[in-house]
């Protein structure tokens, strides 16, 4: 089960915007991340959700989508993300937490992805502009953004090429693919 869910978790860009997400979903994910191990059982992570419209509007143009498609500006209006779920670290609790942040976000998406949704992690943000927008306090330190929601995209998986490049592309067909290095590539046998 749970290789099924990693292979349907793809970072997907386009989503049927009008699939909405309830808070009540959000708050599930969420949940299953604030289960999760955290460095020193801290858990300085806390979680901003949105799932209207008008929330929404103002997190998506403080996001950048994807490096490797210099002339793509992220998903167009009707293709947006329906929900969003932005991970900031308490400060006041502590200032480490880079390991937690990896395991909230991937045990969110793999929920979202048991609920039929998929997601993007986010950390091309314009901070302070996405902090203005959201008035949040200086004590919150904003680490990313998952992006939400029911993918209209189809992402594939492929060996990395005899290059070597790891940089993701789009087909004609707007199929995004993804290079993944061969397991035999990332086994050190020592």
């Amino acid at each position: 089960m749970i290789d099924e869910l990693v292979l349907k978790n793809r970072s997907y860009r386009r989503f049927e915007q009008s699939a909405r997400i309830s808070e009540k979903s959000l708050r599930e994910f969420v949940n299953l991340a604030r289960l999760t191990a955290s460095s020193a059982n801290r858990q300085p992570l806390k979680y901003i959700l949105s799932h209207e419209p008008h929330k929404n509007e103002l997190i998506f143009p403080t996001l950048a989508w994807a490096g490797y498609l210099p002339d793509w500006d992220g998903p167009e209006e009707g293709e947006r993300p329906s929900a969003y779920i932005i991970l900031v670290c308490d400060t006041e609790i502590s200032k480490s937490f880079e390991f937690d942040t990896g395991i909230a976000a991937q045990t969110i998406l793999l929920g979202a992805v048991s609920k039929g949704f998929g997601g993007c992690m986010l950390t091309s943000i314009k901070k302070e502009k996405l902090r203005e927008a959201l008035n949040l306090p200086e004590q919150y330190q904003i680490v990313l953004v998952i992006a939400l929601g029911k993918p209209v995209e189809k992402v594939e998986i492929e060996p990395v090429p005899a290059d070597g490049s790891i940089k993701y592309w789009r087909d004609e067909q707007h199929v995004h693919h993804v290079p993944k290095r061969a397991l035999k590539d990332v086994i050190l046998d020592l």
